[in-house]
């Protein structure tokens, strides 16, 4: 039974998940206090409706807190942001990777400052509206995080970057729940769930394509260079290897018989690589910045599903230590489009093992244009 001494502070993002969070917990007996992180301001965001905001929907958040009688207050983590998120998006993408913000944003940003905000109220939890999970191993004394029951809704691939401190004091009430139950939830609440639009995935690029983003705050990207296909042919130009990414086909403005795709982005040397479909398949690949999950760390080969893009099914793999901290992963059947700068995440059924992210790629049959020279071999 829950004491009404505890306290949560819940993320309230202005969206129907955390709302219905806050509500739940109001219910179930705990002293719930609101806090909303302002992690961007678009300008002109003024003059736009409530509903049209995707990142940080205050007003609709100040309004959920006063509807559910709880205080509520709004963080200013933008210069936290600038410099944790999109620096480093803008840096991957110069760099010829492709980032996951989401991920970087949860780790540095979000739980990190709401979590400082739960000490700084002497909360005994944090809470978020994530459908994820966690369980305590009595075991092994770690917290392990787990998928959310509602497959389609799953963000764990998201938060496997969070510590175990975070962890044990963290919450997901939704992680039980489909999307369905908490719409429904949403509406007894009387809350506008037809109007509150789902926060997207890339929330500070909300009016111009990724592309015109990181040009604007990183002019040196916009440097030409040649498109060249796996043996080196010079089949086209490009603009800047940061506009490009592993798998994409439209915009590449070059003319072929078949169907062209960017298989490799050399920032080095400035090229795009184009190869065909299969030239996009990779039987393996090394991970750097790894993160420690339900096992303190990966000191053996492993059996695990890999997950190394939110929307792609789990591909069944080994996974095995390599020196300087590395991991070498090698799929079961060859994997498509695995992209350097994305987070590669290793689950043993629902339970996340631990993650991080791609380094390099191996293809089959790869030739000097098509792999960077500290590829697997």
């Amino acid at each position: 039974m829950v004491s009404r001494e505890q306290t949560v502070v819940v993320g309230l993002s202005g969206g129907v998940d955390s709302a219905v969070v806050a509500s739940m917990l109001v219910a179930d007996g705990y002293r719930v206090e609101g806090v909303t992180l302002r992690t961007w301001t678009e300008p002109g965001e003024r003059e736009k409706r409530w509903q049209d905001r995707s990142c940080c929907k205050i007003g609709i958040a100040e309004y959920i807190a006063k509807e559910l009688g709880i205080p509520h207050r709004v963080i200013d983590a933008q210069e936290r942001f600038q410099r944790a998120v999109i620096d480093d998006f803008c840096a991957t993408y110069a760099a010829g990777r492709t980032p996951n913000p989401c991920v970087l944003c949860n780790e540095r940003v979000k739980f990190a400052l709401l979590m400082e905000a739960a000490d700084d109220a002497g909360a005994d939890f944090l809470a978020t509206g994530h459908y994820a999970r966690v369980e305590h191993d009595a075991v092994s004394g770690r917290s392990r995080l787990l998928k959310g029951l509602d497959a389609g809704k799953d963000q764990s691939y998201f938060l496997y970057r969070l510590s175990q401190n975070h962890l044990r004091r963290t919450l997901f009430p939704l992680g039980g729940l489909t999307k369905r139950q908490v719409w429904d939830k949403a509406e007894a609440m009387g809350l506008p769930v037809h109007e509150i639009a789902e926060s997207q995935e890339i929330c500070f690029v909300t009016q111009k394509d990724y592309r015109e983003f990181v040009a604007a705050r990183l002019p040196e990207t916009v440097r030409e260079g040649a498109i060249v296909t796996a043996d080196g042919a010079v089949v086209g130009e490009h603009q800047g290897v940061a506009f490009y990414t592993v798998g994409q086909r439209r915009g590449l403005g070059v003319a072929a018989g078949e169907r062209r795709y960017v298989t490799r982005l050399d920032a080095n040397r400035n090229l795009v690589v184009l190869g065909s479909e299969t030239d996009l398949l990779s039987h393996s690949c090394v991970v750097e910045d790894v993160h420690p999950g339900a096992v303190a760390a990966i000191t053996a080969p492993m059996r695990v599903a890999t997950k190394f893009r939110y929307k792609t099914a789990e591909a069944p793999a080994m996974v095995s230590p390599e020196p300087d901290g590395l991991l070498r992963v090698i799929f079961d059947e060859p994997q498509r489009a695995v992209t350097p700068g994305q987070s590669i995440v290793f689950y043993d059924g629902d339970v996340i093992v631990g993650g991080g992210v791609i380094q390099s790629t191996q293809k089959r049959n790869s030739s000097p244009w098509c792999e960077p020279s500290s590829a697997l071999t």
